[in-house]
């Protein structure tokens, strides 16, 4: 597997299926879950990460080279994102840029290139079906009959489900998945030592049990991670919605002073009616 910079901190998911040094065998049970395949280790694989292009400070996605094709792997933890396909887009820009020979572009002749797929793994709390499909195309302004440029996501409610497809037929992402649940069981229970009784409840039962017993401390250190990033992606969002109500609070007090000034009331009674200071009304 290549390195990458650690400033970016890697998920469990990335870890399991992109890093660790099974990581391999997993994504190849996942990639044949996908296709119907039966590739085994003898199979080429070569990892095709990119740096601060699906997200800007925690990384979890993952890609790899093989059968011909390219394939984007990323999990969602929280709400859908419907501009996945357009990060996606630039996902793929990268890609073919870094693996192409930039004089092949050029050829007279038809250069073929690797078949990319992108799948999205959605295990966040809300409500969502089993499968979907996201398009390039559905954020397009107007619509054309033939698009001219598509991208095709296919989403993946992973949440355990023992009528899942993909669950019983990729004993890895299955595990995985009980791994998720039970964490978010047990942090429900108790914050502080959530993560620890999660692990441990884990390797008792058998679930990921070889790499949580070899790899227990760092496991805990990207859950941690993930938590951290999940709460200052919240803290943000509640941050900027009190922002948008202040500016909107602000633009109302502005048209409402500029229709009493219109009524001829003094700067001094419309200061006081709409909250704002006198040199501010002066200013309209």
């Amino acid at each position: 597997m290549t390195t990458h910079n650690r400033r970016y901190k890697d998920s469990v998911f990335v870890d399991f299926f992109g890093e660790d040094k099974n990581a391999k065998t997993n994504f190849l049970s996942l990639y044949n879950a996908l296709h119907g395949t039966s590739l085994d280790a003898t199979t080429k694989l070569e990892s095709l990460r990119l740096e601060q292009v699906m997200y800007m400070a925690f990384r979890n996605d993952v890609a790899y080279l093989v059968d011909g094709k390219i394939i984007v792997l990323v999990e969602h933890q929280s709400t859908v994102n419907a501009n996945m396909p357009l990060r996606f887009l630039q996902y793929a820009a990268c890609l073919y840029e870094r693996i192409q020979n930039p004089h092949d572009r050029y050829l007279r002749r038809l250069k073929k290139i690797q078949t990319p797929e992108f799948y999205v793994f959605y295990n966040g709390e809300e409500d969502y079906p089993e499968t979907a499909t996201l398009r390039l195309s559905d954020a397009f302004i107007t619509m054309p009959e033939k698009p001219t440029l598509e991208l095709i996501v296919s989403m993946t409610n992973i949440n355990y489900n023992k009528d899942s497809q993909i669950l019983r037929t990729c004993k890895p992402l299955k595990e995985y998945t009980l791994f998720v649940e039970t964490v978010r069981r047990h942090t429900r229970l108790d914050s502080k030592n959530g993560f620890k009784n999660a692990i441990k409840e884990c390797i008792q039962n058998d679930i990921l049990r070889e790499y949580l017993q070899r790899k227990s401390r760092e496991v805990m250190n990207m859950l941690i991670a993930e938590y951290d990033y999940d709460v200052d992606i919240a803290v943000q969002r509640e941050e900027e919605r009190e922002i948008a109500l202040q500016e909107g609070s602000y633009q109302k007090a502005i048209e409402t002073a500029r229709n009493l000034l219109a009524l001829g009331l003094s700067i001094e009674s419309i200061a006081q009616a709409t909250g704002l200071t006198e040199a501010e009304v002066e200013q309209l």
